[in-house]
């Protein structure tokens, strides 16, 4: 039996509700499945809000992709005559954690980086996520060795739960 190609899209403002779901259940594990990626033994509450999701989705600047039935989803982040361009709110289903869904999705926001003239994508990782960032390590991205500062008390980034936390920063040419 083959299965249907995996089909990635730009999101549109219908989309916000089924994103959010699925931004909760991959980085908070809600509904029931843990995936690797959760934050959940770091930081409770939610992840994003609604009102966060639809101000991205309708910034002309922000470009939102959705991976199947909102299996995955992530978000580019360039402005128009800037180099780099930021990947964030990586999101996988945790049933499909693993299934090369997260490769092809990440490979999906590379290439419209690459397209709209970005020539390096930046990402930030909490830096106490090792496998993580092994995990963008081995598709290409480097630790800069900067960090930035986590942004305590913003909505849409949860309580965590320790005052020390940081982003290390990540970048990979887009060649």
């Amino acid at each position: 039996m083959t299965s249907a190609p995996l089909t990635i899209r730009p999101a549109v403002a219908e989309d916000a509700d089924a994103l959010l779901e699925l931004v909760h259940a991959a980085y908070r594990g809600e509904g029931g499945q843990v995936g690797w990626t959760t934050e959940a033994e770091l930081i409770d509450g939610p992840r994003t809000t609604r009102e966060l999701l639809a101000a991205d989705l309708a910034d002309p600047g922000i470009h939102v992709l959705v991976a199947g039935d909102h299996d995955g989803c992530c978000a580019v982040t360039h402005r128009a005559g800037e180099e780099v361009a930021s990947f964030g709110m990586f999101a996988v289903r945790p049933d499909q954690q693993g299934s090369g869904l997260g490769k092809a999705l990440q490979a999906a926001a590379e290439e419209y980086a690459r397209t709209a003239g970005a020539t390096t994508m930046e990402l930030y990782v909490i830096d106490r996520r090792a496998e993580l960032i092994a995990w963008y390590e081995r598709r290409g991205y480097v630790r800069t060795g900067e960090t930035k500062p986590f942004p305590y008390g913003e909505p849409g980034v949860g309580f965590p739960r320790g005052d020390d936390f940081r982003f290390a920063v990540l970048r990979k040419p887009l060649g």
